[in-house]
């Protein structure tokens, strides 16, 4: 009887292991999952950085231009280069003082950090596909509408961009709970850093094609800017319902192998919803406050280039507008490749045992923060004479951020994947704090826009890069804390402990 019994569960197993050789990958519906959010993902960019491109030639800038026949002509060039005395600023409309473009880029902030632990709630509670779409929804209606009330008032474009805040402060935590529940272990840095780099490619995207936008587009060339990433986030928002589901049990087009397979590589019930959320535990947690750390280190580096880099190198490099779009796109597209690349090489460098996932999540960061504080500091000693050289390094200090897709970003799916979403939402409340200071804090640095003022600019950012690297790599775990588990998790790890396991790669 007992030879039977033995005889019929391997075949059963034998059974199980072909059934699970058949999950497919590039086509499966994890990884479009991964392919709608990371467009998700560009849009979420493209309509919260378009005015700080299109604010350059919104804003008719009194201090470094002079009439010429109807026209705004740069008086204050790099010297010996008659190419970047180009006629720009034709289609400005506004005489927005610096204090007030700060406010107006820092007031999205306002709204993005009220919302961010609410969001994550909602989506571990409800889940993350109805908190992403409604709030690139409103993200998308709130972006048409702001060239209109440009024109109206001042206050209005305020208004819109804190509403903004509020939507897209919502998705990243509703994104981390998605992959919760859909990311089988050794895939997580793949498909999550996937996902995450659409914030790079929404940057890269929107800079190069605003400049030109600006220039030639309709609606007096920077309107055109808005509705055009509007008009796409709500082609979006509709093909993100269709598509999507918030976890594989609840999907009607994934296979058996797949939803099996996903099921069974996760330590956690995704059918269940998370109710009881451990605050205390939360509080006391060394890995939560590695994540928070780095992520408002990272963020002051990061928000500070994306709100200030179109003044830096139009004011201080003298690149025209049409130029100052892509050279401003290049960092971030050097920002793509190096989020994308992480994620294939901290997988590969987990799945073989070359590293544990503690000590993988904590030397990218430490690579990732040395390396931008290096060339930050080397771009502060550039000048409009070594211009090209200034993008060169910027280039590189922005590359390195990107290894951070595979650190604190996916870190905290590591450490408690039932309550990512609301992970995520802390550390990025914490992290939006750069947000609302570090425009504001650039402004007040460079009243001027000399090159010496932008240098002190760019020490801030290595300082904060270098803490980063210090807490980060003391305190960061990779393992599943206790207090993340709960008795139905152990049972459910029991029930599915004979169960054959196969990791795939894409």
């Amino acid at each position: 009887m007992e030879l039977m019994e033995e005889h019929v569960k391997h075949d059963t197993c034998n059974q199980q292991k072909e059934k699970l050789q058949d999950v497919p990958c590039c086509c499966s519906q994890r990884w479009i999952l991964a392919y709608t959010s990371f467009f998700g993902v560009v849009l979420v960019y493209a309509v919260r950085v378009n005015l700080s491109v299109a604010i350059v030639c919104m804003v008719r800038n009194v201090n470094s231009t002079s009439e010429n026949n109807g026209t705004m002509i740069d008086t204050t060039t790099c010297p010996g280069d008659a190419e970047s005395q180009t006629v720009f600023n034709t289609h400005a409309e506004f005489d927005w003082d610096k204090t007030t473009r700060s406010s107006i880029l820092a007031s999205f902030f306002y709204g993005y950090i009220c919302t961010q632990v609410l969001g994550g709630w909602f989506a571990d509670r409800y889940g993350g596909r109805r908190v992403f779409g409604v709030a690139m929804a409103v993200s998308s209606i709130c972006t048409i509408l702001t060239p209109i009330c440009a024109r109206t008032s001042v206050i209005l474009v305020f208004v819109l961009r804190v509403i903004i805040g509020l939507a897209t402060g919502t998705v990243f935590p509703a994104m981390q709970s998605m992959w919760g529940r859909w990311t089988p272990s050794l895939e997580r840095s793949k498909l999550m850093t996937f996902t995450s780099v659409g914030t790079m490619f929404g940057v890269v995207a929107t800079f190069a094609s605003s400049g030109y936008l600006c220039e030639y587009g309709f609606d007096n060339g920077w309107g055109s800017i808005f509705y055009i990433t509007g008009g796409f986030s709500c082609i979006w928002v509709m093909v993100w319902f269709i598509l999507t589901r918030d976890t594989p049990s609840e999907h009607p087009r994934i296979s058996s192998q797949e939803r099996d397979y996903i099921i069974n590589s996760i330590d956690f019930d995704t059918t269940k919803r998370t109710s009881k959320v451990p605050w205390t535990e939360f509080a006391r947690s060394p890995a939560l406050l590695a994540c928070i750390t780095a992520h408002m280190c990272n963020n002051w580096t990061n928000y500070t280039l994306l709100t200030s880099l179109p003044d830096f190198m139009k004011s201080v490099m003298k690149f025209n507008i049409k130029s100052n779009g892509l050279l401003t796109a290049l960092p971030y597209l050097c920002q793509a490749v190096s989020g994308l690349a992480a994620g294939q090489i901290t997988d590969l460098i987990r799945s073989r045992k070359i590293l544990s996932t503690t000590a993988t999540r904590r030397s990218t960061g430490a690579i990732a923060f040395t390396g931008a504080a290096v060339f930050l500091v080397a771009t502060g000693f550039m000048s409009c004479d070594h211009r090209d050289m200034a993008v060169a390094f910027l280039s590189l200090a922005v590359m390195f951020t990107g290894l951070n897709r595979a650190a604190f970003i996916v870190n905290h799916n590591d450490f408690a994947p039932k309550y990512a979403g609301v992970l995520f939402g802390i550390t990025n409340t914490f992290a939006t704090i750069p947000g609302m200071i570090a425009p504001i804090v650039a402004g007040e640095l460079t009243p001027n826009d000399t090159s010496e003022e932008w240098r002190n600019v760019f020490y801030l950012c290595a300082a904060f890069c270098i803490l980063g690297t210090l807490v980060f790599g003391g305190l960061a775990r990779g393992e599943v804390q206790e207090w993340a588990k709960d008795k139905s998790d152990d049972v459910w790890i029991e029930t599915k402990s004979n169960m054959p396991t196969i990791q795939l790669y894409t």
